[in-house]
């Protein structure tokens, strides 16, 4: 007779229509487990019976979390914490501590994140690096650089940092700044509107699909990520196993994946930082060279082995002690 594959609920706060993080997680996550457990995708837990739960995001799943440990409390919980869990949302947010305290498991997204988790939960946390499959370098032009900063526009990612930059760059039309992201606070997007018809060397692409943007990923000369907070940002690694390196603001969820030796860290906010980093990687021959081969030597980090390896590690142990 066929074993029956254990049912996992996986809930995440955002579904195929918001593109974003969180779904590009749980998506990925459904793919890579399917093999061995039978993976249902919810945005709300609706009391569906399940032998365990894995629930992005402390904060936004908290009423699924809550309520699948007061109907199922012998049944596993991992709870998946993102940038705004970890660094605002578990410090200031009742209902996100609960959901710590209530798991059994806390999933965080790089190597530096365990010592952001309260002393008295961190013994819970698994470490699980987010992956993408290897895509080839592409070649690059040598007759300008081509940036590309990819999130969709709202504070938390600081496109006000980039629009500066491409202020400040404006001069430099070997410098080309391109920006892919979906106006999600309308102001935003009215800056970046207005930018590109001031400076021709910044291009706003706007809302575009994902294969889209890693197809821009691979032709870019460099990727910018000028995040004020992240829990590992998917958007990194994309970059990085596409031979495309990283300019990124110096905050725990890029270090915490690009490692504290990376050399193409600015500090949030920086623009003059940011500014002397892209010249750098124009006008010094060896400063891209040396970018690549630190990402490079990052990538086995991001393959989808180690993350499947990971989850199933993850998955097995919390049912093996629910037996």
């Amino acid at each position: 007779m066929k074993r029956r594959k254990p049912v996992v609920c996986l809930v995440t706060p955002a579904l195929a229509s918001a593109n974003n993080g969180n779904w590009q997680t749980a998506q990925r996550w459904a793919r890579l487990i399917a093999a061995d457990y039978e993976v249902r995708v919810v945005q709300q837990w609706d009391g569906a019976p399940a032998d365990v739960m894995l629930a992005l995001h402390a904060r936004r799943s908290a009423a699924s979390i809550a309520a699948w440990a007061a109907a199922r409390p012998k049944k596993p919980l991992a709870v998946v914490l993102t940038g705004t869990d970890l660094y605002r949302d578990i410090e200031t947010d009742a209902a996100a501590q609960r959901s710590l305290a209530l798991a059994d498991r806390l999933v965080v997204l790089h190597e530096g994140a365990p010592a952001d988790v309260p002393a008295a939960q961190r013994a819970k946390c698994v470490v699980c690096f987010q992956s993408t499959a290897t895509r080839r370098a592409l070649p690059k032009t040598g007759r300008h650089l081509r940036a590309l900063m990819v999130g969709h526009l709202r504070d938390v990612k600081d496109p006000g940092t980039y629009f500066a930059a491409a202020r400040r760059l404006a001069g430099r039309s070997d410098i080309l700044l391109d920006h892919i992201g979906a106006p999600l606070e309308a102001a935003l997007g009215a800056q970046a509107r207005a930018l590109a018809a001031a400076v021709p060397t910044y291009r706003w692409l706007g809302a575009i699909t994902h294969a889209q943007t890693l197809a821009h990923i691979q032709r870019a000369h460099v990727l910018v990520h000028a995040s004020r907070m992240e829990g590992g940002a998917h958007v990194v690694l994309e970059a990085v196993c596409s031979g495309t390196p990283v300019l990124a603001s110096r905050i725990a969820g890029n270090v915490g994946m690009l490692g504290r030796a990376y050399r193409g860290y600015f500090e949030p906010g920086d623009v003059a930082g940011l500014c002397a980093l892209l010249q750098r990687c124009r006008d010094d021959g060896a400063m891209l060279p040396a970018l690549r081969a630190q990402c490079a030597a990052r990538a086995p980090l991001f393959a989808p082995e180690r993350e499947r390896a990971t989850l199933s590690g993850l998955l097995g142990q919390l049912l093996e002690t629910a037996e």
